[in-house]
């Protein structure tokens, strides 16, 4: 072409390849009508273990799938699953739906600690292991537990191990206001009582170092430690020992063993939280002045619920118990109760 034909070019001439954000992006999204359910069962690294409805013969290895964004998934949820869902080794689907909650245990680092993490979801129990002795009970611990389960939508269920040594006489009189299952065992019985309240049931098991929670998942799945290494082989391979994981009950429902646990920091919690547990107080806290921590005198001396104490339509066991617990969330207590 010569110089003159050049002079004889207009921009209409010229081929411009649009740029990528010309385009206009689709804000629809895949329905995934013919995606699997599953329920996660361990976690490591980016990876979810997943349960294929809910039998633990069916495992497969999930990733995240974009769309989710940072949607937390956790031990608990159920979701739903595309791609390879065979769970041959080294294949991966991805989890393109988190289905809501039917209840969380949360926690805090600690009770400033602005950020609460999920650690189970949809548990429909929590099995708060405590030993009568050898390590001696700590109420702070339990008081800890019993806000987080009331708060998150859990009902709570006191297992007292090591009945062999002591009598758990003492510390049942301590919670004898409160509407709580408690289960005794001792080492030398089989926990019968302890397995029929968890059959088909989703348990999440917290307790501290010694008191015999790790003996307690061994017996209710003898198969504890190999499926525990089955669920992080799937992942990258690192053990799974301080994250929560769930272990199938051989007849029907999971155990989700916390070792991770360590803090149950109660900065999620706010005292009507623990209150709505008490059915006869709920009302009546409706009526106190804002910002009443329902403590009593001197802290709350316009508190309403002594009223109804007062009135004889509760008992002062009862709302002694409430306040042990909102002492216990207010951290007035000087407990630091850690668990294992």
């Amino acid at each position: 072409m010569s110089s003159r034909d050049w002079r004889r070019l207009d921009e209409s001439d010229v081929r411009v390849r649009p740029g990528k954000g010309t385009r206009p992006r689709s804000k629809r999204r895949p329905d995934h009508a013919g995606a699997t359910s599953a329920m996660v069962i361990g976690k490591d690294r980016g990876r979810w273990t997943c349960a294929v409805e809910q039998d633990p013969d069916r495992l497969v290895v999930a990733m995240r799938a974009r769309e989710l964004g940072r949607t937390p998934v956790v031990v608990g949820d159920l979701v739903d699953l595309v791609g390879d869902v065979s769970g041959t080794t080294d294949t991966l689907a991805r989890i393109v739906r988190v289905a809501e909650r039917s209840s969380v245990l949360r926690r805090t680092a600690d009770d400033t600690d602005p950020f609460e993490r999920v650690v189970v979801a949809n548990a429909a129990q929590l099995v708060i292991v405590t030993a009568l002795a050898d390590p001696p009970p700590r109420t702070g611990f339990i008081d800890r537990c019993l806000v987080a389960a009331y708060a998150g939508g859990l009902h709570p269920l006191l297992c007292l191990t090591k009945a062999d040594l002591a009598s758990p006489a003492e510390l049942l009189d301590a919670y004898r206001f409160l509407d709580l299952t408690v289960v005794v065992t001792r080492h030398d019985e089989p926990p019968d009582e302890l397995r029929e309240r968890l059959a088909n049931k989703v348990s999440a098991f917290v307790g501290h170092s010694g008191v015999g929670k790790s003996t307690l998942v061994n017996v209710l799945v003898p198969d504890a430690h190999r499926l525990i290494g089955v669920v992080s082989s799937v992942g990258k391979g690192r053990h799974t020992s301080v994250t929560a994981v769930a272990l199938p009950l051989p007849g029907g429902g999971w155990v989700v063993d916390t070792p991770g646990v360590r803090s149950f920091g109660l900065a999620h919690v706010s005292p009507f939280d623990i209150v709505s547990a008490f059915d006869e107080f709920v009302e009546p806290a409706e009526e106190c002045p804002p910002g009443c921590g329902h403590l009593g005198p001197p802290q709350d001396p316009n508190c309403m619920l002594d009223d109804v104490v007062a009135a004889g339509t509760a008992s002062a066991g009862r709302l002694a118990s409430l306040r042990r617990l909102l002492i216990s969330k207010a951290g007035l207590d000087d407990h630091t109760e850690r668990a294992d």
